[in-house]
Formats: structure tokens, sequence, C-alpha cells
């Protein structure tokens, strides 16, 4: 039975899986918007909507654990501090938008765009 196991696995080990998603936050972060799968993109949206509110925190301890939390990418961090969370400054949650795209021609996968509101 899988109570309380809410996570996708993707069909990979623990630190590739959390590469994939680091990888597609700090894509996010950079460009404001991206192409994926759609479980994918349900899975990042609450990684990267805790990013942007510790964010919004603005002191150093938050700083430090994003820092931690995105591999030491400071110019990605120093975005997200000085522009993404000074635009949600007075909004209380629901920072990305999933736009539903139809099958990828390849494959038949669930195509889905998330972005910044």
């Amino acid at each position: 039975m899988r109570h309380g196991n809410n996570k996708r696995k993707f069909g990979r080990v623990r630190k590739v899986r959390k590469a994939l998603i680091n990888s597609l936050a700090l894509n996010l972060i950079v460009r404001g918007k991206i192409k994926t799968t759609e479980p994918k993109a349900k899975e990042l949206r609450p990684f990267v909507e805790k990013l942007v509110t510790g964010a919004k925190k603005g002191n150093m301890a938050a700083r430090r654990l994003i820092i931690s939390e995105l591999s030491n990418r400071r110019s990605e961090v120093k975005k997200l501090f000085e522009v993404i969370a000074l635009k949600y400054a007075d909004r209380k949650g629901g920072y990305t938008r999933i736009l539903k795209l139809g099958a990828r021609k390849s494959d038949g996968a669930k195509m889905a765009i998330i972005e910044f509101v």
C-alpha cells in the first residue's frame, strides 16, 4: 500500500530524481516558463512554490537554505530573491500555473507548460 507516499518516482533512484527536479526548477527560474511532461510539472510545482515562499522571507537563513536546495547556483538564487520574490510579495501562494497540452507525437506522453503567474 502507498499510504503517505505521494511523490512520483519517474523510474529513477533518489539522487537522480532530485537532480531532475532541481534542474527543472533552475530552468523555470531562469526562463519563467518551461515545457515538460505533465507528471513532472505536477511534481515540480510544490518544490518551486516552497522556494518562492522561502525567498519572500528575504533573510540570510532562508537564502542559505535555498542555495543548498538549488545546488549552490547563486545567480539563480539571486534572481529568485531579487526579481521573483518581490513580484509575489503580496501574494499568499499559487505562484505557478500548469497549462495542459496535447500528447507528444513520439511516445504519446501528456505534455504541459509550467510558468510563473
